[in-house]
């Protein structure tokens, strides 16, 4: 069986997300999406509210898990026995700092490889700090963000906007 983990701390899950969920889920057997648990980070989303998002936003993929996790990823990799480990890629800027990972990943586990996937041209431009910063000012979120995710961070900057 061909499996990977899509890692990310999806906070929020934006539609740049959801597309890699789609395009690896078409080439892979069980596509585990990992929901990074950063003790060093605050999110604005806890890893359960998360989960729940991501498991309303993939719910009709029937291969796609969603799971969380903590720690290194190549030995949550190895404890689900995945060989592979999927990256989007927005810019020539995430290359380096994913290329970097990439090779760490593989220094630690030799086994296992990373795969990246160019994010879909008109989501390039997206990241979860872009779609947070534009919910905190009260700006549009269409085509970043599903409509749940839309309400749910509208409901968490309520009372708080800048």
């Amino acid at each position: 069986m061909n499996k990977a983990i899509y890692p990310g701390s999806f906070d929020p899950a934006t539609n740049g997300h959801v597309d890699i969920i789609y395009r690896a889920s078409k080439i892979v057997d069980t596509l585990y999406v990992g929901v990074l648990e950063n003790p060093s980070k605050t999110p604005l989303f806890t890893s359960k509210e998360r989960v729940e998002q991501l498991k309303c936003l993939t719910e009709g993929i029937s291969n796609v898990e969603i799971v969380c996790f903590s720690g290194l990823l190549v030995d949550f990799a190895e404890k689900l026995n995945v060989k592979t480990i999927i990256r989007g890629l927005r810019a020539t800027s995430d290359f380096e700092y994913e290329f970097q990972m990439a090779l760490t990943n593989k220094q630690l586990s030799p086994d296992i490889e990373t795969l990246f996937i160019s994010a879909s041209v008109n989501l390039q431009f997206l990241s979860s700090s872009m779609v947070r910063e534009v919910a905190m000012y009260g700006g549009k979120l269409d085509g970043m963000v599903d409509e749940m995710i839309k309400k749910a961070l509208e409901d968490k900057f309520k009372g708080k906007r800048v």
